[in-house]
């Protein structure tokens, strides 16, 4: 009996045990976790415009010239307001110097690739631009030059390649047919600075030339940094040309000039947007005379454009105290353009806003930029130039 009664007694203990731990157990319903909050949307997105040209070196002013398009553009930008995505747009600038050399530009353009940059206005030189052309197509980011005119930068079947002016079939061919049919001349010489520009601008103007009956009597060259031209220029004098073709810039014009009056050249002196600068009266100094010189703009507006353009250039000198030099209207543009693509996508995203940049129909201050499927501008326009007075002097403005 005693041993039932020690049983039963521990039963009891073991089944009071277990009761305990059940209770314990069993703690009380936890209330639900609270949603977590939604993201909210971001209340800036910063854009990296990227921009190259030539601030440092012999043609530095062209350069400066195209970076200030860029900032007056930029600081318009930010003062509008503008959103994309819903989210107000921080536009900045990414200026770069490439010193119209070929190996700066492409370290120039991986800093920006490297930087992560959403778009790239420039450069300023054909021959800086296609070799950076790759890098940023590579990289996925749109480009637009605005300057460029080499045919080649957008025949290389890039998606994100585009340029705002005419390109050198049509400028080089233009004056070689002006040269020959208005200027009159029969015997024509040409001039190239080896570089891509260059030497493509004075192609198409030889082969205007020839189709429109001239004939080239004489074809040397020289190179972007060279001063002294005597032993080409004696060589061409003895052929006596009408005209003297260079194709190349500003400051290996001027002193060529220079050279061509103490020689005794007496022909008339052509070129492309290259030496087409308001820069190039200083640099050619009495080497230049009126009517002397005959150039043509990549680009050009007439008729009721022209008020934009004029409001422009007095903007620009208030701004900055400088005569607009060639281009930057056309990098002012470009940039507008880039941003409006972005605003319509409603990203910042190159893979996203690249459809509609593809897509562009913009009226800036260089008249209306719409891309042919090669990433060309449309119905492009060249401006015939020469100079009186020390001043650059519209002749027309052909497309």
């Amino acid at each position: 009996m005693q041993v039932n009664m020690k049983l039963a007694v521990l039963a009891a203990a073991v089944a009071l045990a277990a009761c305990g731990k059940k209770e314990e157990a069993a703690p009380a319903p936890a209330a639900a976790p609270a949603a977590a909050p939604a993201p909210a949307a971001p209340q800036e997105v910063v854009v990296k415009i990227g921009h190259v040209g030539p601030t440092s070196g012999a043609i530095a002013h062209l350069g400066k010239d195209n970076e200030n398009g860029a900032r007056m553009a930029i600081e318009e930008l930010n003062a509008a307001g503008l959103t994309i995505g819903g989210a107000k747009a921080k536009f900045e600038l990414l200026a770069e110097d490439d010193a119209a050399d070929p190996k700066q530009g492409t370290a120039a353009a991986q800093k920006l690739v490297d930087a992560k940059v959403n778009g790239v206005i420039g450069h300023l030189n054909s021959g800086t631009t296609i070799p950076a052309s790759q890098l940023y197509n590579d990289a996925g980011i749109p480009q637009i030059s605005p300057s460029a005119t080499n045919p080649k930068y957008t025949r290389q079947g890039f998606p994100g390649a585009f340029r705002v002016v005419a390109d050198d079939v049509h400028l080089g061919g233009t004056l070689g047919k002006y040269a020959i049919e208005t200027l009159k001349a029969k015997n024509v010489a040409v001039i190239d600075d080896r570089t891509a520009y260059g030497q493509g601008v004075a192609d198409e103007f030889e082969k205007g030339v020839k189709a429109a009956g001239g004939t080239v009597v004489g074809r040397e060259f020289t190179n972007d940094k060279a001063t002294d031209f005597n032993a080409i220029l004696t060589t061409l004098k003895a052929k006596k040309p009408e005209v003297v073709f260079f194709g190349g810039m500003d400051a290996v014009a001027g002193p060529m000039l220079k050279q061509m009056k103490q020689l005794g050249i007496k022909a008339k002196f052509m070129g492309g947007d290259g030496i087409c600068t308001s820069e190039l009266p200083k640099l050619a100094g009495d080497g230049i005379s009126d009517e002397q010189v005959y150039c043509a703009e990549a680009g050009g507006v007439e008729g009721e454009q022209k008020a934009g353009m004029d409001k422009f250039r007095a903007d620009f000198k208030t701004k900055f105290n400088a005569d607009v030099q060639v281009y930057a209207p056309y990098v002012y543009d470009a940039v507008k353009v880039m941003a409006n693509a972005m605003v319509t996508a409603g990203s910042a995203d190159p893979k996203v806003y690249l459809p509609a940049l593809k897509a562009t129909n913009y009226n800036g201050v260089t008249g209306k930029i719409e891309f042919d499927e090669k990433g060309d501008i449309k119905n492009g326009a060249l401006t015939l130039m020469t100079y009186k007075g020390g001043n650059r002097t519209t002749i027309a403005v052909i497309r």
